[in-house]
């Protein structure tokens, strides 16, 4: 890890040094407010869990206002600006349901998230950043889209890191990035660190070839808890009359320690738990047809884990992965999605319609079977308004009908589920 680190710290000094090559962002800066940016998202959210064999169902209603406010960056050689991210909300109905991150639950009897929901909640946190050149530091509460920590960002609300982040751009079409970060928020938690976060230094860089090419490789070390890399290469093939094909692999390696929380594994070892899990797809697009099909692989001894470890809620950039994850210990699975695009079809533009099938098989479950299985049918369906005063505003409609072997549910796994979830976003731009 520390040697990924000198790399890095290697490659952000060599950009800084050929950086005249290309202009500078900085030097482009018109100022701290001339190029703020502020904008509040009402979103309304709801989600229902009509669980089978005996599960009692959930189900979470609620209204939050997102509120992202960005200064601009002062002129000179280094420029400074300031940021806001955060979140107002109440819950709708009764909803006291702990299991969908949408609703945080007070402390019952010492134990967090384990009494009644919220009526009321706010959450959130400033931030300060600098940029030199092509380079910008930013300190404070964020919102992370990294391969290997990523904020759930499919919930009422995002899960929030406190921390620093790097981001270079100093070599043209490379991206290099380097951070630290010490708390982790997630979505329904009202605690501030309520992962309990030690520690997790992150690195990586994505490079673009060309117009069709383009790779990124990403590290994480979540102290105490694991140890994670992951690739990715994508590669578009122009055809005729404007179609295309995509070809796209991704993988991750994951090393746990000992103290890092993992599920269906067939190793008594803590010391020595550890995985291998890739994906290969192709996509055709025509005109408004995308169709895709995948398969992706997990391998070692534990179930392919995130989240638990404070290494964020969605850090999973893997095609087979809608409600259930496909991702338990030695899990082999496949996927056809097809998507549909109507507005250009003349119908109605800004509708699009997803759906999937995604089958997995060859599951370990310790004790029980070396051949679970699991399948989900996914369907979704989102239009978002094109013009006018209600212009980017949008309704997305969702569900997952998904089925295990009873072996797996027995392994505290998802269970059969019906699963609905029904979010509308209005979008105000403030500035």
């Amino acid at each position: 890890m520390l040697k990924a680190q000198k790399l890095t710290l290697a490659v952000l000094i060599s950009a800084a040094i050929i950086s005249s090559a290309q202009a500078s962002e900085q030097s482009e800066a018109k100022g701290f407010v001339e190029d703020a940016n502020g904008s509040i998202l009402f979103r309304t959210g709801y989600i229902s869990r009509d669980k089978k064999n005996g599960v009692d169902d959930t189900s979470s209603f609620a209204q939050t206002a997102i509120v992202n406010i960005d200064s601009g960056f002062t002129p000179g050689i280094v420029g400074f600006g300031v940021g806001v991210v955060g979140d107002g909300s109440f819950k709708i109905g009764e909803n006291n349901n702990a299991g969908n991150n949408m609703i945080p639950r007070e402390t019952l009897n010492g134990k967090e998230n384990s009494g009644d929901a919220y009526d009321h909640w706010a959450r959130g946190g400033g931030n300060v950043k600098a940029r030199f050149s092509n380079t910008t530091v930013r300190y404070g509460t964020q919102v992370l889209d990294l391969p290997v920590l990523a904020s759930n960002t499919a919930r009422l609300v995002p899960e929030y890191f406190t921390g620093t982040l790097l981001t270079s751009h100093e070599i043209k079409d490379l991206e290099v990035i380097a951070g630290k970060f010490t708390k982790n928020q997630y979505s329904d938690q009202v605690n501030t660190d309520g992962r309990r976060l030690d520690r997790a230094i992150v690195w990586g860089a994505k490079y673009k070839f060309d117009d069709n090419l383009n790779a990124s490789y990403y590290g994480l070390d979540s102290k105490d808890k694991l140890e994670r890399h992951y690739v990715n290469v994508n590669y578009k093939q122009p055809l005729a009359n404007d179609s295309s094909l995509t070809y796209d692999f991704s993988g991750y390696h994951t090393k746990f320690d000992e103290g890092a929380s993992t599920y269906s594994q067939t190793t008594d070892d803590l010391s020595n738990r550890k995985n291998n899990i890739w994906a290969i797809s192709t996509a055709y697009n025509t005109g408004p047809h995308n169709l895709m099909v995948a398969y992706q692989q997990n391998s070692g001894n534990v179930g392919y884990d995130y989240g638990e470890n404070a290494d964020g809620g969605q850090s999973i950039y893997l095609p087979n992965s809608y409600l259930s994850d496909f991702i338990g210990n030695d899990e082999k699975s496949a996927q056809i999605q097809y998507s549909l695009d109507f507005g250009k079809l003349g119908v109605l533009p800004g509708l699009n319609w997803t759906t999937a099938f995604v089958y997995g098989w060859d599951i370990k479950v310790k004790g029980l079977t070396d051949d679970a299985e699991e399948r989900e049918f996914f369907n979704q369906v989102k239009y978002t308004v094109q013009s006018g005063f209600a212009k980017d505003a949008s309704l997305r409609i969702r569900n997952s009908y998904y089925r295990a072997s009873d072996t797996y549910q027995t392994n505290a796994y998802i269970g059969d589920t019906n699963e609905w979830r029904i979010f509308l976003d209005i979008p105000v731009k403030l500035f």
